[in-house]
């Protein structure tokens, strides 16, 4: 008879991706390290895939859609400077890993995600871990959530030919963004863009390159309450 297959230790995986994959590479903001370190990743990555919840690699969620490498995630985070009060606005709720992350980072998360399936998905662990300071939308994330508004942090999950202006206008004072974009003379590359809109002026500046799915948007979709 065979053995059964053993399960992962997922704490210990859990321990080891804080370690090697953000710590070593830079990631000091205390608080994200904390969520992360707290949070289950295997609660948000399909049966068929948790034994690579851990990896340093995006992962299948289904309706070809990822959960993003954790060290992506982590950096994305730590630019935000999350410290607790913020309304932030997630595009692509995807699993929900990020949306729970956010919960935990601030006081709260306003997450669109254009799939109803992975929104209802996102939904359901959301609310089995207790979590409660968020609101999910199913609906076109370029067009944010202006109802809302305004946000002291937006973060995106896909990747959009550019920077989507609905979502500058809705971006408090001082308000930060994080955002993947195509580059214009180079399609098949991806930067990572950082938003900064101050009383006078929206700052922009590229952190680094990046591979995300691209950002769908359907400017005559209408968001609806999930």
């Amino acid at each position: 008879m065979e053995a059964a297959a053993q399960s992962p230790d997922f704490e210990a995986l859990r321990a080891a991706m804080v370690r090697e994959q953000l710590i070593a590479r830079g990631i000091k903001d205390q608080r994200v390290l904390q969520a992360m370190a707290r949070l289950e990743r295997e609660r948000f990555v399909p049966e068929a895939y948790q034994a690579y919840a851990y990896a340093d690699h995006p992962v299948p969620i289904g309706e070809g859609q990822t959960i993003s490498q954790p060290y992506i995630v982590a950096y994305m985070l730590q630019v935000l400077t999350l410290r607790g009060s913020e309304r932030v606005l997630e595009i692509g709720t995807g699993s929900g890993y990020q949306t729970a992350l956010l919960c935990l980072l601030a006081a709260e998360v306003i997450s669109i995600e254009r799939l109803e399936t992975l929104s209802a998905q996102a939904a359901e662990r959301l609310a089995a871990l207790g979590l409660t300071n968020y609101r999910l939308i199913v609906g076109d994330g370029a067009l944010g959530a202006p109802s809302f508004a305004p946000y002291q942090a937006i973060t995106v999950g896909a990747a959009a030919t550019h920077i989507p202006q609905a979502l500058i206008a809705q971006l408090a004072e001082g308000g930060r963004m994080v955002i993947p974009v195509r580059e214009p003379d180079k399609p098949d590359e991806q930067v990572l863009v950082y938003v900064l809109r101050t009383r006078w002026r929206v700052r922009t500046r590229k952190l680094c390159h990046v591979r995300f799915v691209p950002l769908i948007s359907d400017q005559a979709a209408t968001n609806q309450e999930h």
